[in-house]
């Protein structure tokens, strides 16, 4: 018995937009990206690493 409909994918939700789906496989490849250091020393050595008037250089004489 040959069954012509296409067998959706493992990964596939019943109900799902296309939309739904790209941004759910989206959302999911970002969160398994490594993330950076939280908190602690890392934290305040990226901090220090930008003075307070090096975002505006116009403004020092």
């Amino acid at each position: 018995m040959t069954d012509d409909a296409p067998t959706p994918p493992a990964d596939d939700v019943p109900g799902e937009t296309p939309a739904q789906k790209a941004l759910r496989l989206k959302t999911a490849k970002i969160d398994a990206r490594p993330k950076p250091p939280r908190g602690g020393r890392f934290q305040r050595e990226q901090n220090a690493k930008i003075d307070a008037g090096k975002s505006r250089p116009w403004m020092s004489k």
